[in-house]
This record gives C-alpha cells, sequence and structure tokens, in this order.
C-alpha cells in the first residue's frame, strides 16, 4: 500500500483534470500538497481548494526562474516533486513559427527543468527524514508517447520535440541523482481520458484511454516511499491505445 505518512508533495498542473486525480489519489495516502497556480478559473473550481492537507500557491509563473524557486523554498521538508504542469500544441511543419516551437519548449521542457532543479534543491535541503525513515526523494515527469515512439508524434513537431527533452531529463538525472536516493521517473500517456479530450474527439473510442485514476496511481507510486528501486524510467502508460 503506498503511504505517504504527512510528507509534503509539490503537484505543478495539480489544479488541472490530472492534477486533480493525482492530488486526490496523494491525499488519500497522507500527503500533504503543495500546488503552485496561474490558471485563476482553475484553482477557483478546485475540488480540493478547501482541504487543510492542500496549499494552494496563486500567480506562480513556472517559466520564471526567480518565481520557481521561491514557490519550491516556501514548502518545508520537501519529499518529492510530481511536473503535470504543460501544454499541447498541433500543427505541420508548415504551419509553426518559431515562437510556437520555442512555447512548446518552454511549457514542457523548460518547466519540467527548472521545477526539478528546485525539487532537487529543497529535497537536499530537508532535515528531516523522509516518510517511514526514507533517504532522498522522489521526482516524477510527465513526458507522452511521442517521446518514446516518435512516430507517432507526425503532425505535431513540436510538442513531440518538448516531450523528447523531458524524457532525456528524467533518465539523465535518474543516473545522475541515484547515490542520493532521489529517484527520477516520468511517465509517458497515450491519450486521457479528460473532459477537454472527449470535447475534441467525440468520436473516439473512449474507453481505449487512459483514466485518470489509473495513470494518478502510477504516478503516485513512483512518488511514494514504497518505490524503493525504480529510477531513470519513462514508462509507458497507453491503457488501450
Amino acid at each position: 500500500m503506498v503511504e505517504f505518512a504527512g510528507a509534503h508533495v509539490v503537484v505543478t498542473g495539480g489544479t488541472g483534470a490530472l492534477g486533480t486525480a493525482v492530488v486526490g489519489a496523494l491525499r488519500a495516502a497522507g500527503a500533504v500538497c503543495h500546488i503552485p497556480n496561474l490558471v485563476a478559473h482553475e484553482a477557483d473550481a478546485f475540488a480540493y481548494a478547501s482541504d487543510p492537507g492542500v496549499h494552494l500557491a496563486r500567480g506562480v509563473e513556472l517559466t520564471d526562474a526567480t518565481a520557481v524557486k521561491k514557490f519550491y523554498q516556501s514548502v518545508p521538508q520537501l519529499w518529492a516533486s510530481v511536473h503535470l504542469a504543460g501544454g499541447f500544441a498541433m500543427a505541420p511543419i508548415a504551419e509553426i513559427s518559431t515562437a510556437d516551437f520555442e512555447a512548446q519548449l518552454r511549457m514542457n521542457a523548460l518547466t519540467c527543468f527548472m521545477c526539478t532543479q528546485a525539487a532537487v534543491a529543497g529535497i537536499r535541503a530537508r532535515s528531516e527524514p523522509g516518510p517511514g525513515g526514507a533517504r532522498g526523494g522522489r521526482i516524477v515527469n510527465v513526458a507522452a508517447r511521442p517521446a518514446l515512439e516518435p512516430r507517432t508524434g507526425a503532425g505535431m513537431v513540436a510538442y513531440a520535440a518538448s516531450k523528447a527533452a523531458v524524457a532525456a531529463l528524467t533518465q539523465t538525472l535518474g543516473e545522475e541523482l541515484a547515490e542520493e536516493q532521489i529517484w527520477v521517473n516520468a511517465v509517458a500517456p497515450s491519450i486521457l481520458d479528460t473532459p477537454a479530450n472527449r470535447a475534441a474527439m467525440p468520436d473516439a473510442d473512449f474507453t481505449r484511454w487512459v483514466a485518470l485514476d489509473a495513470i494518478a496511481a502510477v504516478i503516485g507510486f513512483l512518488a511514494s516511499p514504497q518505490n524503493g528501486a525504480t529510477r531513470g524510467a519513462v514508462l509507458p502508460v497507453y491503457g488501450g491505445a
């Protein structure tokens, strides 16, 4: 059974559809969640806004290094950081501007890098043992299927490239931080069963998509002290797709 025993966990993108499912899973396992938020309407409708075990920080821009550092420094005794924040854009190569490509890199790869860097500093600064006396900490990123299978990213090259960077960062740091027992891993989902995806693809077979509670369970395990060995992995989470 996954058990966080009051451990402090950051969840970027925590007020979104996937984030809400992840926060729910973490809270059920006893984690204290810290969530940076920039999208006001998501925060206003957030299901866990009044939960005393959830700390919501509004107005945090995750592409701003100063804001990221300040946010992470406000989190006490950091055990884990889960990086769900990002964005999606789909267009053929002839329709992608340099600004579009850079925007995908900033939303997906740069935010992941800066949050991971700040999380490592926070974990290293922790003065108390982790849950159950565990050393180190946990970092979980979100790549995507095109990061593992680039041909599936045809028509979305900027998104695929940005998520491939997330996968490379995960594998690199999984090795670099191993001796400190800071396990860095990522999930690589296919299509998530969210309201936005259903609206965008109303004729799809939703039963083949990845349920949010299913991927939240995978993320929860990777972020937990019960994950005693897995590091540097980019795990396919494809469901029936």
